[in-house]
């Protein structure tokens, strides 16, 4: 029936493009009227192209009718974070300074989308320049849970988290350069990958405000789904040079050997809310359960320097655009004033210096994963909290400050490793509860692996917010 075609997996999906049974078109007319029904409420997608989306759906259909699509995500509907370039679409990147900005071209790994037949839809939500772990701006508002629509979906990829989450698009893109694709996901009950640097390739987008340290990945319902964007978007890739070294992600899963796991229920003495370790903690024993060897302790590494320092990068980068733009401090809101003024004020051997230290850490990391195959922790500290406040100020009745929810991911931003958030289950409340998986350079599919192994031991894709219908 297409009344339920966003509850098929995108696998699914894709079959029934083949046969025929549906079209490209049929299922984008659903999506979109899911999309003008429900994003009213949520306020996920801030700009919508249905002219465009529907030209490419026709298109789709052309080449499912001549036998030949062009991939496994050919005529499926995405919507894409509002910090990647789309041509033809704005790019308002949650600020006053881009309100008039349209992009004149595809960021890489939306070309890539492009050359793959996939039907763009529009754009999502983000705080302003992606630097706040909640989802709000002086343009767009604010966007709300599909669990709660009071609360938030966390950021900075909150508008994406809820299109998927609320069944608005079957996937989306987003970014992370300190847990902005991998909270949100946990806070709305969606698989989220935070890729390994230039595991999808990069070129062509908005000026970096974390160094290498932020990457773009997916938002999808499941495992599988998450695995057939990465197979089309992370390949090597000219553009990025980075990514020549990688093979491309396989289209289905692989046997998993028994793996050496390591689960960090807190770092240090940092506040964890009591509810959010238990479910953690039970989800990471139950691998022992598929034939693996679960260790629970600390993290080995020390992430002071790391936490202490970690703004550098992000008023650097908010300097070299304020020194570039010259509106810059008319109209971004104070905190993004203030912070450009720190990074002005930034010596350069200061900036040299946080640089050697990340490259350090990146070594540390990587003698921890030659004993280890594999890290868990909870994806957050804390459950989502009112979506018109920036940070949850309390943890466990515990003084938590601004960082405090998000304690668990910004390290695997530093060392460059994949990350992937889980659902590991729901709380009292009935809000979802995200675990954080971490893997070695590059294990990318590894990580996919032991998660379907996982899924399918506790799946959760067909767990559905009420307001999804």
């Amino acid at each position: 029936m297409t009344s339920d075609i966003h509850r098929l997996s995108i696998r699914e999906m894709g079959a029934r493009l083949r046969d025929g049974s549906l079209s490209a078109s049929v299922i984008l007319d659903h999506y979109l009227h899911r999309i003008e029904r429900l994003n009213p409420v949520l306020n996920a997608i801030i700009h919508l192209d249905a002219e465009g989306a529907r030209k490419a759906a026709v298109q789709a259909d052309e080449r499912f009718a001549a036998k030949a699509p062009l991939s496994l995500l050919d005529g499926v509907p995405v919507a894409v974070k509002d910090n990647i370039l789309v041509a033809g679409m704005p790019c308002v990147w949650g600020s006053r300074l881009f309100a008039d900005f349209v992009a004149d071209h595809d960021e890489l790994p939306v070309r890539l989308l492009r050359e793959a037949g996939a039907v763009i839809v529009g754009k999502t939500n983000v705080p302003e320049f992606t630097l706040r772990g909640f989802t709000g701006n002086p343009v767009f508002g604010v966007t709300g849970n599909p669990w709660d629509l009071e609360l938030t979906p966390g950021g900075s990829s909150g508008g994406s988290v809820s299109a998927v989450a609320a069944g608005l698009v079957p996937y989306s893109l987003g970014t992370d350069g300190g847990g902005s694709i991998r909270r949100p996901a946990g806070y709305t009950g969606i698989v989220g990958l935070k890729t390994t640097i230039s595991r999808i390739p990069r070129a062509n987008g908005l000026p970096p405000l974390l160094a290498d340290c932020e990457v773009i990945g997916p938002l999808a319902r499941s495992i599988d789904d998450t695995r057939l964007v990465l197979s089309v978007l992370a390949r090597p890739h000219s553009d990025d040079q980075h990514s020549l070294g990688f093979p491309p992600i396989a289209e289905e899963a692989a046997p998993v050997r028994p793996l050496n796991i390591l689960f960090v229920e807190r770092f240090g003495d940092a506040p964890v809310d009591v509810e959010i370790a238990a479910i953690c903690r039970e989800a990471a024993g139950s691998l022992k359960a598929l034939g693996h060897s679960v260790s629970f302790g600390p993290l080995p590494l020390d992430l002071s320097a790391i936490s202490a320092n970690w703004q550098i990068l992000a008023n650097a980068g908010l300097a070299k655009l304020a020194a570039d733009m010259p509106r810059y401090f008319d109209l971004v809101t104070p905190p993004f004033a203030e912070q450009a003024r720190a990074g002005d004020r930034l010596k350069v051997p200061d900036y040299l210096a946080f640089l050697e230290t990340i490259a350090t850490f990146r070594v540390e990391a990587a003698q921890l994963f030659r004993d280890v195959d594999v890290v868990i922790t909870p994806t957050s500290a804390a459950n989502p909290w009112p979506k018109s406040t920036q940070f949850p100020p309390i943890i466990d009745s515990r003084d938590a400050g601004p960082r405090g929810h998000a304690i668990f991911t910004n390290w695997v931003n530093a060392c460059g490793h994949p990350g992937l958030s889980v659902p590991a289950g729901w709380n009292a409340a009935g809000l979802p509860v995200g675990m954080q998986i971490v893997g070695a350079f590059g294990a990318d599919d590894l990580l996919l692996d032991l998660a379907a192994q996982y899924e399918g031991a506790a799946p959760w894709a067909d767990r559905w917010p009420a307001m999804a219908g």
